[in-house]
């Protein structure tokens, strides 16, 4: 009779679109590769979960907490930790509890819940490996001024101004409970048993090889792109007909489209559509624009002979993947940015918070991107965007070149004997290795 049993691994999301998308992406790779795999989700992220997923599912909502400036995504944050007792309640009752916990970088309290578990807890960072080095510097060494900081310790030994560092850190008051919540969270990622990152060798290989300072050799394990082969709504329903979308491309010449889209998450300002609107004119470029508006006016599908405007959530993969589609214009969110090179599509940088502008610089040395405007609430002049639109779709635009060479590594990447097949089959191996040896030790003692 055997003693072993297959691997259980929880899978704890952040529940914003961003952070749960390739979080689900992995769950759904671990169970191709025979471990059983359950994923918390909440009746937020229920909805981005088919009706037959691979994996289990356990739903627990999480109650907002209450925090001085309203602020929505802190009260999310801090609420997550009220679920350290359902979920150990849950795991001490399940008939095979989980043998490793997987958790999203805002999640670091899952570290203490896996102690208690007796199990290891494996980071999981949605954004690259410059972005994860940078933060876990941040807070292992909390900069003390609003000037520009220095990370010498990274390659490269970047420097950002203030502005450009996240919230989570220009916000940081010493004593205040909010801010001591994030940064013992984060702390705690920096002494988990290892990271799991979607990104791959061929794109950050040089800040991989710094995590693993962290971490060390083995522990970090580089999957991405994570989500390839998706369906074109993958994270949500497309608000205009997909099939309305790929027959408006099908009509466009090879390259020749922009395509504008600042995630889920930013809602421009009137004047800042209005800026954009006036440099796509001004440019004579087509161009498809996907927006999410802060009212509800405004046209939708086809407008005039050179423009598609989608109102709301966009089949993002499958317009970046059709041959028509030229440039990106974008704010540099890490999902947006792996989508963009997987398709071999250059772009036109603009970002605007969180870890961005670290993506936009990697991108910028990376030969990939051009920068055409920052911040949140920037106007940009319509005269030089539309120059930089016109360039995009160029084919003498050096980062065109660039972009393809990195397609092909990326691609690469995740076929069989490629950097990220490879590091997600010793993950594997890493976590049936630690259930073995678990039940296998048990068994001895029982006897």
């Amino acid at each position: 009779m055997s003693h072993t049993r297959s691997p259980h691994v929880l899978i704890l999301p952040f529940p914003l679109m961003g952070h749960a998308i390739p979080l689900l992406d992995l769950a759904h790779q671990l169970t191709h590769r025979g471990l059983s795999v359950t994923v918390h989700v909440t009746p937020d992220t229920l909805p981005l979960i088919s009706s037959s997923p691979s994996f289990q599912t356990l739903l627990l909502p999480i109650p907002a907490a209450e925090v001085a400036n309203g602020d929505s995504f802190m009260a999310t944050f801090i609420g997550t930790g009220s679920l350290h007792g359902p979920i150990l309640q849950w795991a001490k009752a399940h008939e095979s509890p989980p043998s490793l916990i997987v958790s999203d970088i805002f999640l670091g309290w899952t570290r203490r819940l896996a102690g208690q578990l007796g199990v290891p807890r494996v980071v999981f960072s949605p954004s690259g490996a410059l972005t994860i080095s940078l933060i876990n510097s941040l807070f292992e060494h909390l900069p003390k001024r609003a000037g520009p900081v220095g990370f010498s310790g990274l390659p490269g030994s970047p420097t950002f101004p203030w502005y450009q560092l996240p919230l989570l850190i220009s916000d940081y008051r010493e004593g205040d409970p909010t801010s001591e919540f994030m940064r013992d969270g984060m702390l705690d990622n920096v002494a988990s048993w290892g990271i799991i990152v979607n990104s791959f060798a061929g794109l950050e290989g040089e800040y991989l090889r710094h995590l693993e300072k962290n971490y060390g050799p083995g522990r970090v394990w580089a999957v991405g792109p994570l989500g390839l082969g998706g369906t074109s709504e993958r994270g949500g329903t497309s608000s205009v007909p997909v099939d309305d979308v790929l027959r408006w491309l099908d009509g466009c010449p090879d390259g020749s489209v922009v395509y504008v889209c600042f995630g889920s998450l930013v809602a421009l300002g009137s004047d800042q559509i209005e800026a954009i609107a006036a440099a796509l004119e001004l440019s004579g470029v087509r161009f498809l624009w996907a927006y999410k508006a802060r009212n509800d006016g405004g046209p939708e599908g086809q407008v005039g002979e050179r423009g598609f405007i989608i109102r709301g959530w966009a089949p993002q993969v499958a317009i970046l993947g059709h041959r028509a589609v030229g440039s990106f214009l974008t704010h540099c969110g890490w999902n947006s940015t792996l989508e963009a090179i997987t398709a071999g599509v250059p772009l036109l940088a603009w970002p605007m918070a969180a870890d961005q502008y670290f993506t936009a610089r990697l991108l910028e040395e990376l030969g990939v991107a051009v920068r055409v405007c920052e911040r949140t609430g920037t106007v940009p002049n319509s005269g030089d965007l539309a120059r930089a639109l016109a360039e995009s779709v160029s084919e003498a635009w050096p980062e065109r070149v660039r972009a393809r060479e990195l397609r092909e590594l990326a691609l690469g990447a995740v076929k069989k004997g490629g950097s990220s097949c490879t590091d997600l089959r010793l993950f594997v191996e890493e976590i049936q290795k630690l259930t073995y040896e678990k039940y296998s030790d048990r068994f001895l003692l029982e006897k």
